[in-house]
């Protein structure tokens, strides 16, 4: 369907939304969802989408469970494993790095003969890393589960993912194409994964999760990649110091992430790209330098395997730590904390256009998130005026519920939004009289290459788009008060603020430049 040349692959209507999801039309027939009255509450919607992708990935365990009955140990494998030597870098007590020699076993051959012949592979924990000089690769059901305490490392310098699905779809020059089966049933359980980021300035040649040394498809940036599969299961498991995205899902359906760790990690925890539907990511704790979750249907180009819309996911259990990491990319105690949404509109290189909104999406039991990060942001990297969203993208349909700060936090709205429910707040420190819970408007901020070079600055987001936000409700928040949790009366009046964006004429005296971008708030 289209309108003019924007690609709209979904359909709003009756406080419903509905996707035809044609990019994963060859998933295996299960019975569909009826369509849900989002009126109904969060709690139900989230049930409803529980309930989808434990259908949608019971067939990744059964196949888990049949490949096993008849497997081989790993170690029947060791005769492909080859010694290498080669140098790492390390911190030592200042900090700064010294190279270490080292001679380790290098298991990805072995693994993924294991896998090619098995269909699944169990990991038991050992003294030393199984270094991987290549991702491994797992095809329609198959499994890799790993020892809590088996470390998988990857070699110095090969800069890819450690692991990924068998088909990587790319497409940055259209919406995703329809006419590629997806991947299915896989599980990838347990293990601690590191591309050896053994510091802030030291990734050891490790700075992209690409799909494969050669002829890779752009924009994968992940530790564990996933693209293009149908009911896929990621839980158990631990991310330490790496410098993709920890876990990469794009162009997907049916998908579980739980219980996922992340130790000083470099970049994003969690990280889907549209299109995406049917997704439960839950349990994410510890230390990312980055965002926790990223929800991002729009995406710059250079991190995005694919564009369209994310709709019925539901993200909970996700907690910030309170542990300061040992080179903190930020003066937070946490890393960053924070949960990021990005709806938007490609326009591709013929000019047609795809609308990336996200809609219908739970989130609740979030303790200590920084920032809900719900704005337009233009691409830095390839330069603002080159990539960026046209026009601004839409939040529809979303809700937050079991919210916990024991210190403040907030919701940043500049995009356009279609129902926002924000309830079940608690406060747990009192809050000064300026504190905000909720920011709506469009966003002004200036990025300063050299400091002293004015011509060098740019502006970070949108501040000359309208926002216009329907059906914003925030309620039942509660404040702890002499070691009483009480209600909040006049939570909404106090707590949010609306405003416009203001040119600021004394720019580049003083920053940011501001804009002309208003603030349009409805019922």
């Amino acid at each position: 369907m289209t309108t003019g040349k924007m690609a709209r692959r979904f359909v709003l209507g009756c406080g419903s939304w509905c996707v035809f999801f044609a990019g994963l039309a060859a998933c295996p027939t299960r019975a569909e969802t009826p369509r849900h009255d989002l009126a109904a509450g969060g709690d139900a919607l989230a049930c409803v989408i529980k309930e989808h992708v434990s259908r949608g990935t019971e067939a990744a365990f059964a196949a888990r469970a049949q490949a096993r009955s008849g497997a081989a140990a790993l170690e029947a494998f060791r005769d492909r494993v080859r010694i290498g030597h080669w140098m790492e870098l390390w911190p030592d007590a200042a900090g700064n790095p010294q190279p270490r020699a080292v001679t380790g076993e290098v298991w990805t051959a072995a693994i993924q003969a294991a896998l090619d012949r098995h269909n699944t592979v169990t990991l038991p924990g050992r003294g030393q890393p199984y270094y991987l000089d290549a991702p491994l690769v797992l095809k329609s059901g198959q499994s890799l589960t790993a020892d809590a305490a088996a470390e998988i490392r990857l070699l110095p310098g090969v800069n890819t993912c450690l692991i990924r699905n068998e088909h990587i779809v790319g497409s940055q020059t259209g919406p995703a194409p329809t006419d590629i089966a997806p991947d299915r049933d896989i599980v990838i359980e347990g293990g601690v994964w590191t591309t050896l980021a053994t510091g802030r300035s030291q990734p050891n040649g490790n700075t992209r999760g690409r799909s494969a040394r050669l002829n890779d498809v752009p924009g994968c940036h992940g530790v564990i990649l996933l693209n293009n599969v149908c009911g896929a299961v990621v839980r158990n498991l631990t991310v330490r110091q790496s410098r993709a995205f920890g876990v990469h899902i794009s162009a997907s359906r049916d998908f579980l992430v739980e219980n996922v760790a992340f130790e000083d990690h470099g970049r994003d925890g969690v990280h889907v790209n549209g299109p995406a539907s049917y997704g439960v990511v839950r349990g994410v704790r510890g230390v990312t330098h980055d965002d926790f979750v990223a929800l991002n249907a729009w995406e710059w180009a250079n991190y995005a395997p694919s564009y369209g819309p994310i709709h019925h996911l539901l993200v909970e259990d996700v907690a910030g730590s309170g542990r300061a990491p040992a080179e903190a990319a930020s003066p937070l105690p946490d890393g960053t904390a924070e949960i990021r949404l990005l709806p938007g509109t490609k326009r591709f290189p013929d000019g047609s256009r795809l609308a990336c909104d996200i809609g219908a999406c739970v989130f609740r039991r979030l303790t200590d998130i920084r920032t809900v990060k719900a704005y337009d942001q233009p691409n830095l990297e390839r330069g603002r005026d080159t990539d960026f969203s046209d026009p601004v993208g839409t939040l529809s349909n979303l809700y937050f519920s079991q919210l916990v700060f024991s210190r403040p936090g907030r919701f940043q709205i500049a995009a356009h939004v279609d129902g926002l429910t924000i309830s079940d707040v608690e406060l747990r420190f009192a809050p000064a009289d300026a504190f905000k819970l909720v920011e709506i408007g469009p966003m002004s901020a200036t990025y300063k290459f050299k400091p002293d070079d004015p011509a060098t600055w740019v502006e970070l987001f949108s501040p000359d788009a309208d926002v216009t936000v329907r059906g914003f409700r925030l309620s039942d928040v509660r404040v702890t008060r002499d070691g009483r949790s009480v209600p909040m009366s006049d939570a909404q009046l106090r707590l949010v603020k609306v405003a416009d964006q203001q040119p600021n004429p004394d720019y580049p005296r003083s920053t940011p430049r501001g804009g002309t971008g208003r603030a349009v708030l409805l019922p």
